[in-house]
């Protein structure tokens, strides 16, 4: 794989400037300066955010979901009190931090019995719908293609070994480069039926493993798979394994149900997604 080009226009300076619904795509802003800028109604997605300092803002009506630490706002770190509060809410949701083997046991647990209720959900839906994006997501399919995926990688290769667990299906994060013989056909319209018989297979592969974990094997590491794929051929702890398939699940789940919430208020009046989107 050759490395990006990108057209360098590094401390370019821009001055009374309208763009207005213009669209940046892999784009480096890093270390830009914004002054009396104007965002409203702007869609961020993907976008690395560390480290921004923000002064005199006007922030209201905003939505933001993705990882938060040490956000402080008007000198408060209100990290720790949206974690509570989402704790509070989800008391399933503590469990998703394990601490020993009997933790990742419960917590798997959570997991099968969350997704149990959202698939019977899904099944009220129609094929299209379960084919559609909502505000360019990955449709309820494409989510469990990549959860697939995800245990590919982490579980069957990283921690199991398989050097090639892939199956045709498998669908790997958007931001990820292509990485053969990793397979990414985002085209596949697989029936709900034949995607969800995948997680089965793969739901039950991390079920093995969680049974068979004593404390010990916390503080251990893995043996590189040298084989080219994803992850990287590194050595990986084992609780970051686990926990990295703990948050796919969590967090996909809670995105699923978001989206399903939204077809189902669209398919009541308000007009069709756009299963094109994405």
């Amino acid at each position: 794989m050759t490395d990006a080009r990108y057209d360098d226009q590094a401390g370019t300076r821009f001055e009374r400037v309208r763009l207005t619904g213009a669209t940046f795509e892999d784009v480096y802003l890093d270390g830009a300066q914004l002054h009396d800028v104007d965002l409203r109604g702007a869609s961020l997605r993907m976008v690395d955010l560390r480290g921004l300092r923000a002064r005199d803002v006007w922030l209201e009506d905003v939505d933001i979901t993705g990882d938060v630490e040490n956000l402080v706002i008007n000198g408060v770190d209100v990290a720790p009190l949206i974690e509570a509060e989402l704790d509070r809410r989800d008391p399933d949701r503590a469990r998703m931090r394990p601490t020993d083997a009997d933790g990742y046991r419960e917590a798997w647990d959570v997991v099968e019995r969350r997704w149990g209720q959202t698939v019977e959900r899904a099944r009220t839906f129609t094929p299209e719908q379960l084919h559609a994006s909502v505000d360019g997501e990955w449709s309820f399919i494409e989510t469990q293609r990549h959860l697939v995926f995800a245990t590919d990688a982490w579980v069957c290769r990283a921690l199991l070994g398989d050097p090639e667990p892939w199956d045709a299906l498998d669908l790997p994060h958007d931001d990820m480069p292509d990485s053969p013989p990793v397979p990414r056909d985002r085209d596949a319209r697989p029936s709900l039926d034949e995607v969800l018989a995948l997680r089965a297979d793969r739901m039950a592969t991390v079920r093995r493993v969680v049974d068979g974990l004593a404390d010990d094997d916390l503080t251990g590491t893995t043996e590189p798979v040298t084989a080219a794929g994803y992850p990287e051929p590194e050595s990986y702890a084992v609780t970051r394994i686990l926990r990295t398939i703990l948050n796919e699940e969590w967090q996909h789940r809670l995105y699923a149900e978001r989206d399903l919430d939204a077809i189902a208020a669209i398919s009541a009046g308000a007009g069709d997604p756009d299963p094109a989107a994405g």
